[in-house]
């Protein structure tokens, strides 16, 4: 790409970047008539769980509180779903409060996807996991209304989706080993750290695999200096990559530590959503972009092309999630640089099948919408 090119694209995703609504909109205006049909909303809570206890820096749990959503439409539904880890502030309650106050049967026309989810946006400054289990299932409602998956609508290429990283929690040397060898197939490991433990955790890992690894200290650790020693010895263990290594308020302290780091230091709990891009530009290498943090998958892919104007690398990630929001999230995948999908690969009790992972690496469902279907 050309300077001029270059610098037309920024400013324009600076000025809020590029929606990918009105293109939908537009095309879709007269496939269904408006002021016949309406869209219905329903939502149930449901509970993760996982397949061993789940450990970071902060917390351990052993499940994960979801909510799950339907828009029906005509006869057609949409699936989504809103992942509420504690650290998210959201619970339950507070998500099918919100969802309670959204009210779809006011719009004609589902397809008017910004200013839909705009309107479900301005009902309340958080929530934002509530409000990805409404955008997640209106995507995929919209999708399958035209008969295509979300990553041929973006125009990406699915056979670029890459790897996904498996996640090993912070616990003792025994259960690292067995944890190690059961991603035995995955080409990528990311490796929580900490917990005062980090040196242990690599060391542990590497005495049953080689492959590359990435951390992520979830805000762990506390000084700036300890933070590039440890990442200089990461890289000599094989580490890509480390994610939000201090409180996402060391705004300073993350420049100071990008600046001097041998590894892209990504922000996670620092960019929270499309605004905090300019925020965090140049105290960081690149971003985290997960669903259940930004609204969803309308938000994502302006934030995607945002960081992508600005010359920022991105992982897309997840929480511990349902096949249904791992697989909204997986049609930005052949975009980013790095992924982070196994959400659904830690829990025992999954309730539908999407997007899969064939040795390590992402393989995009080809039906409509997000992809899924119920098991």
């Amino acid at each position: 790409m050309n300077s001029t090119r270059r610098d037309f694209v920024r400013s324009a995703f600076l000025a809020g970047a590029a929606s990918i609504a009105a293109p939908v909109s537009a095309f879709a205006a007269g496939v269904t008539p408006k002021g016949q049909k309406r869209m219905k909303l329903s939502f149930r809570p449901y509970t993760l769980e996982l397949k061993h206890v789940f450990t970071v820096s902060a917390m351990s749990r052993t499940t994960t509180p979801v909510v799950l959503t339907e828009i029906e439409y005509d006869g057609v539904v949409g699936y989504g779903e809103a992942a509420m880890p504690p650290y998210l502030g959201e619970s339950q309650e507070s998500a099918m409060a919100f969802l309670k106050r959204v009210d779809l049967s006011k719009y004609d026309n589902p397809y008017d996807l910004e200013t839909i989810l705009s309107d479900i946006d301005a009902l309340a400054f958080h929530n934002t996991a509530a409000k990805a289990a409404v955008d997640i299932a209106l995507h995929d409602l919209v999708g399958k209304l035209l008969g295509q998956p979300w990553y041929n609508i973006w125009g990406f290429d699915a056979s670029k989706a890459p790897a996904t990283t498996f996640t090993i929690g912070i616990d003792t040397a025994d259960v690292v080993r067995v944890k190690t060898k059961e991603a035995g197939g995955f080409k990528i490991l990311k490796v929580k750290l900490g917990k005062g433990n980090d040196k242990e955790m690599i060391e542990t890992i590497r005495s049953v695999t080689d492959v590359p690894l990435t951390a992520d200290p979830n805000q762990g650790w506390k000084d700036k200096f300890y933070a590039l020693d440890m990442i200089h010895w990461l890289k000599e263990k094989g580490v890509q990559y480390v994610e939000q290594p201090m409180a996402k308020e060391r705004f300073d302290d993350h420049a100071w530590l990008t600046e001097r780091s041998p590894l892209p230091i990504l922000a996670d709990e620092s960019c929270q959503r499309l605004s905090d891009i300019p925020k965090v530009k140049g105290a960081y290498s690149g971003i985290v972009i997960k669903l259940m943090k930004c609204t969803g998958m309308r938000e994502a892919h302006k934030m995607l092309m945002m960081a992508k104007a600005n010359n920022m690398k991105v992982l897309i990630g997840c929480m511990t999630e349902t096949s249904c929001a791992i697989s909204a999230a997986s049609h930005l995948s052949p975009m980013c640089d790095w992924a982070d999908l196994d959400g659904m690969l830690l829990i025992k009790n999954d309730l539908y099948k999407g997007t899969t992972v064939e040795e390590g690496k992402l393989v995009l469902s080809n039906r409509p919408g997000i992809g899924i279907e119920k098991r």
